[in-house]
């Protein structure tokens, strides 16, 4: 099979496309025919050595796959089954690859509606906004909701996400993505270029970050005594959760993990028609560098994804 590695930290141009044995899938396992391979941040930070959670090279990257069940180690598919999900994460499910071995617990029968392009681009950040609003924030029908960076990959699943929770969504984003929030349900519309979300909101009952940087921090001006501030970017400051015990507010970190239960809630909203992800632009697996290029560049508008 084909599989994407690198040998040294650094840039796009260090991954490259190499010959390797497939994988073979062990007892509860299945083999899947990756047929698209979603891509995330994170792993533009782990190729350029920004976190070490891969250790040091060569790794293979990537986590969000959708494709064909190949063989099956297990009684929950069977060959030719369409999956999707997000195997293994932290640990390397090697899925920037032909073929993926993944446990079986780690993937989910791909809705019909959903072309394994749009599925392989939902697992990670579904999860994300799932664990993040679900079962860490608790949102409930009638919360004020703010989701930091609504136009990007974790952002504009969580505003669908909590709009099916019944809850009230206020979104920072650019002015750009105003009409694409908007679609998505969010109630207002906060950008951050022209506005300053601390001066513009207030009474918030939970705070989603998935900006980093001192978001996460400016937020408790905005939440409410009781409030809960959830972040995906900076769970491990201590700080940050001292300061919100301080003034009497709950805080939360996200460390996403491949949970069957949040990957069969996402796939019921995508069946009820209340869940879509968003595809920005796909690139064929050997221009993996070039999607990686776009990947750094930032403010990306839903996910980029490899086709196989």
């Amino acid at each position: 099979m084909r599989t994407i590695t690198q040998q040294t930290l650094g840039g796009p141009e260090v991954l490259t496309v190499v010959e390797a044995p497939e994988p073979r899938a062990l007892p509860t396992e299945v083999l899947v025919r990756v047929r698209a391979i979603g891509l995330n941040p994170l792993e533009a930070r782990l190729r350029a050595g920004e976190f070490p959670l891969l250790g040091r090279p060569p790794f293979v990257l990537g986590w969000d796959i959708s494709g064909v069940v190949e063989q099956a180690q297990t009684s929950r598919f069977r060959p030719g089954d369409e999956v999707f999900g997000m195997p293994l994460f932290p640990r390397a499910a090697n899925a920037y690859a032909e073929v993926v071995a993944a446990p079986a617990l780690h993937l989910a029968p791909k809705p019909a509606s959903l072309s394994h392009v749009e599925a392989s681009a939902l697992p990670v950040v579904g999860l994300t906004a799932w664990q993040g609003l679900v079962d860490i924030g608790g949102v409930t029908e009638g919360d004020r909701v703010l989701v930091h960076g609504g136009g990007g990959g974790v952002g504009h699943v969580a505003i669908q996400i909590a709009k099916a929770l019944g809850a009230q969504v206020l979104t920072t984003t650019g002015a750009g993505k105003r009409e694409f929030v908007e679609a998505l349900g969010a109630d207002e519309v906060i950008d951050y270029r022209a506005v300053d979300f601390t001066e513009a909101v207030r009474g918030v009952d939970v705070v989603l970050d998935t900006i980093g940087g001192d978001t996460a921090a400016r937020s408790l001006d905005v939440l409410r005594p009781g409030g809960h501030l959830v972040t995906a970017t900076s769970e491990d400051d201590k700080r940050l959760a001292d300061r919100c015990e301080a003034a009497g507010i709950r805080f939360s970190g996200i460390a996403v993990d491949p949970d069957p239960v949040a990957l069969r809630g996402l796939v019921a909203l995508v069946e009820q028609g209340r869940l879509r992800v968003h595809v920005q632009r796909t690139f064929p697996f050997e221009r993996v560098a070039d999607a990686h290029r776009l990947l750094d560049d930032g403010h990306l508008q839903g996910k980029l994804v490899l086709t196989v």
